[in-house]
């Protein structure tokens, strides 16, 4: 099982070009990062944390996709990802040529992990129909898919429509980088993944050995490989005894969680988790 580790990167964070210099000279898989491309200071939605108060690092977030090229800069092994992209708040067309674009100067490290969103107001102030997020969703990761795997594209769908086109570069990973799509366990999601994605990403250890079992029958009604999906929990506080129930799931990853702090907070935990890093 590969250990990676997961910050919500801020302009008050320890940078996180630095975090992944470190993180790939201890050992660690993977580094994530989350999307928010901002908050509106509505409330209506409540923080997803169950909180009170919506944590002051929703507000500050940095471009993942900026912060994941600076550090492809800087590193040549560790996997760099998405913890989680907001994909529908995005062009599909402009954001298909960026995330290729990341693959190649990363020279295939890139991991795409996709939410459908949980703010409302965010996805509002993007055109989104909060109530069909998730066929938004699946339609722009199709209409990406069809640009990065053909010469000539073409997709006409209800949210995402553009005529036969060329777009290059495509993604040194083939047929695409690896698409991780988080949620809680049910129907929709794993015939989701099982259309379009590479993996899960569960949002918490609770049920999750009976919900493989759903997800696999998802996966053989779609004619895919069960043991050729990743299942990657993520924002783990880990423990010897936790990391071991994942693995004993037949987890491919778990993505340790970081805070988001200064450099002189975070080096002391990344430091305590890298023992983990490499256990296998």
């Amino acid at each position: 099982m590969d250990v990676g580790i997961t910050i919500f990167a801020t302009d008050l964070s320890m940078d996180p070009v630095e975090l992944a210099v470190e993180a790939e000279a201890r050992g660690f898989h993977s580094l994530y990062v989350p999307e928010h491309t901002h908050i509106p200071t509505s409330r209506r939605t409540p923080p997803p944390t169950g909180d009170a108060v919506l944590a002051e690092e929703y507000k500050r977030t940095l471009d993942p996709y900026v912060a994941l090229a600076a550090a492809a800069s800087r590193t040549s092994r560790i996997r760099l990802g998405t913890g989680i992209a907001l994909v529908a708040q995005h062009d599909p067309i402009a954001l298909a040529k960026q995330l290729a674009t990341l693959d190649l100067l990363s020279r295939g490290r890139l991991v795409l992990g996709v939410g459908y969103g949980w703010n409302k107001e965010e996805m509002e102030s993007h055109g989104i129909d909060t109530k069909r997020r998730r066929a938004h969703v699946r339609e722009v990761m199709l209409a990406m898919q069809a640009l990065w795997s053909n010469e000539v594209a073409e997709y006409r769908g209800e949210f995402v429509r553009f005529e036969p086109s060329w777009q290059w570069p495509k993604p040194v990973q083939r047929p695409r980088p690896p698409v991780l799509l988080g949620g809680a366990p049910g129907p929709t999601l794993f015939s989701h993944i099982a259309e379009y994605a590479d993996g899960w990403i569960p949002i918490g250890g609770a049920g999750m050995r009976e919900a493989l079992g759903a997800l696999r029958r998802a996966m053989d009604a779609a004619g895919r490989d069960f043991a050729a999906l990743r299942i990657v929990p993520m924002g783990v506080f880990p423990s010897a005894e936790k990391l071991d129930y994942y693995r004993s799931l037949g987890v491919h990853e778990a993505v340790l969680r970081v805070p988001s702090a200064p450099r002189d907070v975070v080096m002391p935990v990344l430091d305590e988790y890298a023992r983990y890093a490499g256990r296998g």
